[in-house]
């Protein structure tokens, strides 16, 4: 699944293509929306947003209606394609919604969570009401994240299991927990609770920086310096992306020792024994 970063990206393109444009064409898959294809038609395309990894479509109001919102999820299989009208990949996809405008259209293919919702309601969309803060997307502080960690829903979670929890800080997936962690030089079973005023702390930062250098840096967590240089050397994209991610058996980049490779919350966890010791 995309984590926050690669939607927010993915939200950038479509947004290039279709924002300001007027729908000269809507399409929904599901019968339950199809009376709504030709009422979005001819409607301007007002903005486009995420929300962890949601996409908001927004289109305006029409002379007898209010604006409305298409919200989605990609969940594990859904994509997005941005195109020239009257040029749909070439996809074996189920094609699920589409916008086509004058310039530049927009597919959303194989996902299944779809709705269309008045954009004052969208606080009562479920995933949308249980995100915690979203730093990509809204303006979040290291106080605000520490406030956070602190409180009496989170304190007593292990941090590899809660960092995956979108109602603690959304946007956050699997490569960014271990890149996370590794950064915070935290062993993935530490609780918010065992850290002091300077571990909350590092966590914090190391939570806003992986998240948005992973965004501007199109998926590299890895010091940038670093990752340019290993470029040099010749190493390809995925090897030098990460810091311990998809990195098992290989030699931890500060300290040289073997990266570990282990199952935490059903997912794999990678870290390093020596720079996140208890």
């Amino acid at each position: 699944m995309p984590e926050g970063p690669e939607i927010r990206r993915m939200v950038d393109d479509i947004a290039k293509a279709v924002a300001g444009q007027v729908a000269e064409q809507v399409f929904f898959a599901f019968e339950h929306l199809k009376g709504f294809e030709s009422s979005l038609a001819d409607r301007r395309i007002t903005g486009v947003e995420a929300r962890g990894k949601a996409v908001l479509v927004f289109f305006a109001a029409s002379d007898d209606d209010g604006p409305w919102c298409v919200y989605s999820h990609n969940q594990l299989y859904g994509k997005w394609r941005v195109g020239k009208p009257g040029r749909e990949p070439a996809t074996n996809r189920q094609l699920r919604f589409a916008i086509t405008g004058s310039k530049a259209a927009a597919w959303l293919y194989s996902a299944s969570d779809i709705q269309l919702v008045r954009p004052e309601n969208l606080g009562e969309v479920g995933y949308l009401a249980r995100l915690g803060p979203d730093p990509l997307n809204q303006s979040v502080s290291v106080e605000e994240l520490i406030a956070v960690l602190e409180s009496k829903r989170f304190r007593g979670r292990s941090l590899a299991g809660l960092l995956l929890d979108q109602g603690f800080i959304a946007g956050i997936g699997n490569y960014l927990r271990s890149e996370i962690l590794f950064e915070a030089g935290l062993p993935p079973a530490t609780r918010p609770r065992d850290l002091g005023d300077v571990g909350r702390k590092r966590l914090a930062d190391a939570i806003l920086d992986l998240i948005s250098r992973a965004y501007t840096l199109k998926g590299i967590t890895n010091n940038p310096e670093r990752a340019g240089r290993l470029k040099k050397e010749g190493w390809n994209f995925s090897r030098r992306r990460h810091m311990v991610f998809n990195r098992e058996s290989a030699a931890c980049h500060e300290c040289g020792t073997t990266i570990v490779k282990t199952l935490m919350a059903s997912r794999r966890l990678y870290y390093c024994p020596s720079c996140q010791r208890p």
